[in-house]
């Protein structure tokens, strides 16, 4: 079976506060979700009626249980969801102070699971026949999970859709010069790229959004897609085709979980064969409703939902 999307990087376990506006050291009680970007990204596509599925590793422990529980409820194909012996499945904590601060505290040493990902355990008939594959930055930051990421964009080579989610977590690398190498390596080997504007800098070296697009697409890329924050977000195509769409009004909870909700969007809109511009508009209406909920794997829209913003021009 070829799936619709299939995701290769982070998981864990998200567990946020049940109190906003609250320091981390003063949170009396937390809620516990299914984390991690790629993780969020399957999610959220299978909320928007994808098939997906996710390659990723946890630990062998209680935490790493309730992750396969967790993929299984949200209708994720958690096959390639593997354990690691000796290691503990990553734990992220998060303060909510709404509007646009949330810092996050990663529990991921000695090392996460997930950056064990190995190359030869990869099924890699089933990487190049999926309609999307989805890699991220982190994915690039520590071996074996570089190798297994480099070597699986090598074997798709470009067939179908493949999204290089930029991803950029500075704790993860030693700086910017370190990872761009990396970067650029897989850029060759991905057809769409997507990051902020701190991560399109890492990735080309070019701040300024039209500049920075131009960047990616000379790097390989046919779309690049450019997120402004509060200017929306850039989407250029290599045809000359160029979107850029503010954002939706929204009353922001949480804002962590809305760049995967647009990511899955992204993919469902790309699967539909969608303008850029309906897309981009979907994609954002997606992050909206996610930030203006606590959660993030369990937050993710469905389209009846997004339909319902859009119509209405804002999230109510």
């Amino acid at each position: 079976m070829a799936y619709d999307l299939i995701t290769m990087g982070r998981i864990g376990v998200d567990l946020y506060p049940l109190q906003t506006g609250v320091p981390l050291a003063q949170v009396s009680s937390f809620g516990k979700f299914l984390g991690g970007s790629a993780t969020n990204v399957a999610v959220a596509a299978a909320r928007l009626g994808r098939s997906t599925a996710v390659i990723t590793r946890t630990g062998e422990d209680a935490f790493g249980t309730y992750l396969h529980e967790a993929l299984q409820g949200f209708g994720v194909d958690d096959r390639w969801v593997t354990s690691v012996p000796g290691l503990n499945t990553p734990v992220t904590f998060c303060e909510i102070f709404p509007p646009d601060d949330f810092p996050l505290y990663f529990y991921r040493q000695p090392k996460a699971p997930d950056l064990e990902i190995d190359a030869h355990e990869l099924d890699l008939d089933a990487i190049r026949d999926t309609r999307i594959f989805w890699i991220t930055g982190t994915g690039l930051s520590e071996e074996p999970s570089r190798t297994a990421t480099l070597a699986a964009l090598a074997h798709r080579a470009k067939a179908g859709t493949t999204v290089f989610d930029l991803d950029w977590r500075p704790m993860f690398w030693k700086d910017p010069d370190a990872a761009r190498p990396f970067y650029a390596e897989a850029l060759k080997h991905t057809t769409v790229a997507v990051g902020n504007l701190d991560e399109v800098e890492v990735a080309t070296g070019v701040r300024e959004p039209q500049a920075a697009a131009q960047a990616l697409l000379d790097a390989g890329v046919e779309i690049a897609v450019v997120k402004q924050g509060p200017k929306g977000v850039l989407a250029v195509h290599r045809d000359g085709a160029c979107a850029e769409v503010p954002p939706l009004p929204v009353s922001v909870l949480n804002g962590l979980g809305a760049g995967d909700a647009f990511g899955g969007s992204l993919c469902h809109g790309l699967l539909e064969g969608w303008d850029l511009e309906k897309i981009m508009r979907h994609a954002n209406a997606a992050g909206a409703i996610v930030a203006s909920r606590l959660e993030c794997s369990s937050a993710m829209p469905t389209s009846e939902e997004i339909d319902a913003a859009l119509a209405a021009g804002a999230v109510l």
